[in-house]
């Protein structure tokens, strides 16, 4: 990428642009959406379950038959301002034929919300799960994971005592240059969340966190994941560093079928 403090303002918002990046996202979201309606179409006993006093703050819950089994928790993307937990509900199936409960948190978006408070909600969310989860049949062991704006709240969320490890997609950990984009419009970061809400400011968690990111993904994205991997291994903690050969942001979410890439080294984290 070239210096960041020399490029154009059109520059820096293509950087993070990854809806015009990939072309044919639209479709790639369109097909994702219909395939999730029809996943919580055929799993409707525990949707939207209030786990906080908002609109957005809600679970999605798919229990396995077997309530001690590891849950696969994923987050929505859409840098923090756009979509919906319903939109993504395809891409827990894999972890759930593979004999996994799964759920999915909804929180509000930005400017409705910033993104401490953002956070606050993943940690509301969590919190609700640890002390509910059970009457819904979920008592396993917890796997965060997220894409995109969820693979940032993964990484900044994982700490948390019901989880036990993360696997985090094409996160962004660094906020510092998103200040300098679009996005910043309404995000509005502070000094503060710059420091507090970046991943690759913060002491590492003592958890296994898998990093996955496309090989065709944008750069920032690329070496967010690197350098958060790099930082983790160098104090010798465990997950992996995956890099999905082709892959580009939207269809990285392919290797969460149940024979896919991401699922295989889910099933293989410590809990």
């Amino acid at each position: 990428m070239k210096n960041w403090g020399k490029m154009s303002r059109a520059e820096r918002d293509a950087a993070y642009n990854n809806s015009d990046a990939v072309k044919n996202s639209p479709a790639l979201n369109e097909a994702r959406i219909a395939a999730s309606a029809a996943f919580r179409n055929a799993h409707r006993e525990h949707l939207d379950l209030a786990y906080g006093p908002k609109e957005r703050n809600t679970w999605d819950l798919f229990p396995a038959k077997d309530p001690n089994a590891p849950c696969f928790v994923f987050i929505h993307g859409g840098y923090w301002q756009r979509n919906s937990k319903d939109q993504f509900a395809s891409l827990i199936a894999g972890a759930y034929e593979r004999g996994w409960s799964a759920a999915l948190p909804g929180y509000t978006l930005a400017p409705d919300a910033t993104l401490t408070e953002i956070v606050d909600e993943i940690h509301q969310a969590l919190d609700w799960l640890g002390a509910n989860g059970g009457k819904h049949g979920i008592e396993g062991k917890v796997v965060l994971s997220g894409w995109s704006a969820g693979g940032h709240l993964t990484a900044q969320c994982f700490g948390h005592r019901r989880v036990s490890a993360g696997l985090s997609i094409s996160g962004v950990f660094e906020l510092g240059p998103i200040r300098d984009t679009y996005l910043n419009d309404k995000m509005q970061f502070t000094e503060d969340e710059l420091v507090k809400l970046s991943p690759l400011r913060l002491p590492m968690v003592k958890k296994p966190l898998a990093i996955a990111y496309g090989t065709a993904e944008l750069p920032p994205l690329v070496e967010d994941s690197r350098k958060l991997h790099s930082r983790r291994a160098a104090e010798h903690l465990p997950g992996a560093l995956i890099p999905v050969a082709g892959a580009n942001h939207f269809t990285i979410l392919d290797a969460l079928r149940a024979d896919g890439e991401l699922i295989k080294q889910l099933t293989v984290l410590p809990l």
